[in-house]
């Protein structure tokens, strides 16, 4: 699959919590917990589950990264 995404960060899932029609699935990205904000459905079309290596793809030109 090819995309137009620049920045794409590969981890493992480490939680899937769904609400009513929005989930937060929470990646670990080299010990950088990221969470992406994706609909019920697509869980359950790709398939996540915790334990499962992704990649959470941020399609943006810049991203910025703060840590304290």
């Amino acid at each position: 699959m090819r995309i137009s995404a620049r920045n794409r960060l590969k981890g493992k899932i480490v939680e899937v919590k769904k609400g009513q029609t929005t989930a937060h699935v929470r990646i670990d990205v080299n010990g950088i917990i990221v969470t992406a904000a994706i609909t019920n459905d697509a869980v359950d079309e790709l398939g996540l589950k915790v334990g499962q290596e992704a990649y959470a793809v941020i399609k943006a030109s810049d991203v910025m990264v703060g840590l304290d």
